[in-house]
């Protein structure tokens, strides 16, 4: 189970963790997250432990604990895919809706710009359905 721990020291070093962690059962690896630029920790990090069991223990007996002077945070690392799909679910739910008219004294010449109602209009003036886009 992967593990994401934040609100680290700068000081916190990669050791100290697996030093931590490993209090609670195998650790299998450890990544802190530097700045690409300083070299130094941005404060959080991540824990993989092979047993669930393992894994969620620490998480119940290290999630606010002061460590070097901060109280770290300990909980399970979301997965990349399931964030991805969440924003997918996100985008599909959105629903566009046809602008209304915004001048009903317009010219002809006007209206047409302004009426969207056969087709989608741009900037430039009404789209023609042969148009490709």
């Amino acid at each position: 189970m992967k593990l994401l721990v934040r609100n680290l020291a700068v000081a916190t070093t990669e050791e100290k963790l697996i030093s931590l962690f490993s209090e609670h059962g195998k650790v299998q690896s450890c990544s802190l997250v530097l700045d690409s630029k300083t070299g130094k920790s941005k404060g959080f990090g991540f824990i993989e432990m092979p047993k669930a069991g393992e894994a969620k223990a620490a998480v119940k007996s290290l999630n606010g604990l002061k460590l070097a002077g901060n109280n770290i945070r300990v909980k399970k690392a979301e997965s990349k895919v399931a964030e991805t799909e969440v924003t997918e679910k996100k985008v599909a739910s959105i629903q566009f809706k046809q602008m209304p008219k915004i001048n009903s004294n317009a010219d002809s010449a006007d209206q047409d710009i302004i009426d969207n109602t056969d087709n989608s209009a741009n900037l430039y003036g009404k789209v023609k359905k042969s148009d490709d886009y």
